[in-house]
């Protein structure tokens, strides 16, 4: 089919909810894409961060084929191995207790939210259950973690909202501290690099603090790990590199290599706040989601593929200030979660340009080119689109 038909197709079937760009995906092998017409490019976005091992991986793709041929879905009513293994390794590898398994990074979110909320409604009473997030946070779509999403342009249209969050500055020690002693608080959540809104690191110290203070006032701390975690930053959660242990922790993208799901982590003070019939998901947990995020756990879960991703994060971020070009303003990320500062008006402009040189990246925030290559990128493949990078920025 060529592209032109898809397009018509697509614009009378499907809502239009997504600017998408000009170009047809077919296939994918490694960290190429191919469109309909067989060009190349160099995948710099692993589907917004969730082909953690790339296209086709063999090991993947024949545990996803063995386990779709045995038992797809059986619901939560039964036990199912990949179901165990998958909480199994989670839990072995972070030093976490318990695991609950959903289906995407917002219902992830959501889980911890109620984690937090019946802590305290169960410890303190009804009236603490305020969540503080981020100023310029990103948590999700659904209409709760829209309104714990610290960005205006989310809270509109969608009236009314939950309620029950509010706002920290990111890195104000001052506005933390002041906002946590309110004593309707019952949790704070945060991502430890802000993505959407610019792939933007939040300082150490600050977070640390967090922690303390949350550990003090008996507040739950929820690090929001759907784009940061299974080994995005060069360590499986990106919190084992801030020094902190969360009470809970969500993960989802990159946790099924391209299948969905999602979990939330519990430590052990809050593993057993749920209890049946408190939470539920009917596809959460399921085996053919199970048997990718048990494979893909296999793979990334081990120091020397963790050390190679830090390695290569760090490589293409010297490569790309080397270039010394006036229009990058700014480069920085942690692992292969890489933001380059360019300014508003050139971000939509050098998005296109890449791709016409075979360079498939994303934006994030208004004026920052995000890239979330797969993990499994090599530095040839990182040469290939700083070269695309070099010709393109100014």
């Amino acid at each position: 089919m060529d592209f032109n038909t898809l397009k018509k197709r697509e614009n009378k079937s499907l809502m239009h909810t997504y600017g998408r760009f000009d170009i047809a995906l077919d296939h994918g092998k490694g960290s190429k894409l191919y469109d309909l017409d067989g060009n190349e490019y160099i995948d710099l976005t692993s589907g917004i961060g969730v082909n953690a091992l790339g296209h086709g991986h063999e090991a993947l793709v024949t545990a996803i084929r063995e386990q779709a041929g045995k038992l797809m879905q059986a619901s939560n009513l039964f036990y199912t191995e990949p179901m165990v293994d998958a909480a199994e390794r989670l839990a072995d590898s972070t030093g976490m207790a318990k695991v609950f398994f959903a289906n995407s990074g917002a219902e992830a979110n959501e889980g911890m939210i109620k984690i937090a909320r019946k802590y305290s409604a169960d410890k303190y009473g009804p009236s603490r259950t305020k969540i503080l997030t981020l100023k310029n946070s990103f948590h999700g779509r659904t209409v709760a973690t829209l309104e714990a999403t610290g960005q205006d342009k989310f809270h509109q249209n969608f009236y009314p909202f939950t309620g029950g969050f509010d706002y920290v500055e990111a890195g104000s020690l001052e506005d933390l501290k002041r906002m946590m002693d309110d004593p309707a608080v019952a949790g704070i959540m945060m991502e430890l690099i802000q993505g959407e809104s610019g792939v933007r690191p939040l300082d150490q110290a600050f977070v640390q603090e967090a922690a303390r203070l949350a550990r003090e006032k008996d507040i739950l701390f929820m690090a929001d790990e759907v784009q940061t975690g299974i080994g995005r930053t060069g360590s499986l959660f990106c919190w084992q590199q801030y020094g902190i242990e969360p009470d809970l922790t969500s993960c989802a993208k990159a946790l099924g290599g391209g299948v969905p799901i999602g979990a939330v982590l519990a430590a052990d003070k809050v593993a057993d706040v749920l209890e049946p019939g408190d939470h539920g998901t009917t596809f959460g947990g399921n085996p053919l989601a199970s048997a990718a995020a048990r494979t893909v756990l296999d793979i990334v879960d081990q120091p020397a593929f963790l050390a190679d991703v830090k390695e290569k994060g760090q490589y293409f971020m010297d490569r790309i200030r080397n270039l010394n070009k006036e229009s990058v303003q700014d480069v920085r990320g942690l692992g292969l979660m890489i933001g380059i500062q360019v300014g508003a008006d050139k971000v939509s402009e050098y998005l296109t340009a890449l791709q016409k040189k075979g360079v498939l990246a994303l934006k994030a925030g208004t004026d920052t080119i995000r890239l979330l290559p797969p993990l499994i990128i090599t530095k040839e493949e990182i040469d290939q689109a700083v070269a695309a990078m070099d010709d393109v920025f100014e």
